[in-house]
């Protein structure tokens, strides 16, 4: 059993407060052995793990994904209440505003066997004329209905996200309160930018993600089933595993943990995204929380920052 008990954050000016690391499953509990995954997730709870990230990641013309589906299985198996846990699901806006996101929403919900979820994620916004203040108005009906109690965007412009706070503001309506960027050792110009710094000043909070670039800067090949790759640095972070690794060695861990632990450094970040297949990845990414306090964040910033690849690459304002 892990014996690590993670401090908690509020996620943005929400009413919800969450530890500071998240469990996600992209694909995930499909490919884990059932019982496995419901040890897991207990003891993921019982370590103050209490964000799961679940959402509908299949789409026509890809095979069926029933990991969500699993996922409502697994909480039972687990012996969680509702209340146990945040359910922190995915809402996705190619088509919209044809594409309703409350049916979306209802369904996502309706397989996960959930009658609300406690934080959306917005996917990533693909046509730039979207309508960000209509956007924002169907957000608070979903809230207003109770299937959402707070929302943020995945990977999302900073001029983008100042106009979803702005629209809420005037509005008079809650806006988002976390923003889902990549954010890794390696990636780090748009999360440290000065652009996200100013939406962080304002109350959106930071959630990391994409922490261990799909595996890559743990030695895993790149010709792996990753997210985008801003500014085509995939083979330089590929490249910079060995020396992620000595460094890791020095510090007396992991190299898991190192990139773990640069994230909680941040200090907009709210909560970490990860995902894990096993009970001892699951542990090893909890003890990245001792690491940070063992070594100090300015300290294990600085041992890290070599390994910056798209420093003056990638533009600050994102996505």
């Amino acid at each position: 059993m892990n014996d690590t008990t993670i401090p908690r954050r509020r996620i943005g000016r929400s009413e919800l407060e969450t530890g500071v690391l998240a469990l996600g499953s992209w694909h995930t509990y499909d490919r884990m052995d059932f019982r496995d995954a419901a040890t897991m997730i207990r003891e993921a709870v019982d370590a103050g793990i209490d964000l799961f990230d679940v959402g509908v990641y299949g789409f026509p013309g890809m095979p069926p994904v029933f990991t969500d589906i699993i996922f409502s299985a697994l909480v039972r198996a687990a012996g969680l209440r509702r209340e146990d846990y945040l359910l922190s699901s995915k809402l996705w806006l190619e088509g919209y505003p044809e594409r309703s996101l409350r049916a979306q929403m209802e369904n996502a919900l309706f397989r996960v066997g959930a009658e609300h979820a406690d934080l959306v994620v917005l996917g990533d916004v693909r046509d730039e004329g979207m309508n960000l203040h209509r956007l924002v108005l169907d957000m608070a009906e979903l809230c207003a209905a109770g299937l959402v109690r707070t929302w943020g965007v995945n990977n999302w412009s900073a001029a983008n996200v100042q106009t979803l706070i702005n629209a809420a503001a005037g509005e008079g309506v809650a806006g988002p309160a976390i923003a889902q960027l990549k954010y890794s050792v390696s990636r780090r110009s748009i999360p440290d930018g000065g652009p996200f710094a100013r939406i962080f000043e304002q109350g959106v909070g930071l959630q990391s993600s994409d922490v261990l670039e799909g595996g890559v800067l743990l030695g895993k090949g790149v010709d792996r089933q990753v997210g985008r790759d801003p500014g085509g640095i995939r083979q330089k972070i590929a490249g910079s595993a060995p020396e992620l690794a000595r460094i890791a060695a020095d510090l007396g861990a992991t190299a898991a943990q190192v990139c773990v632990a640069f994230t909680l450094t941040h200090p907009a970040n709210v909560t970490t995204l990860f995902g894990a297949t096993s009970l001892d990845q699951l542990r090893d990414n909890l003890a990245a929380v001792e690491l940070v306090e063992r070594v100090g964040a300015a300290e294990l910033r600085a041992r890290v920052e070599p390994l910056w690849a798209d420093k003056d690459v990638v533009d600050p304002e994102g996505p």
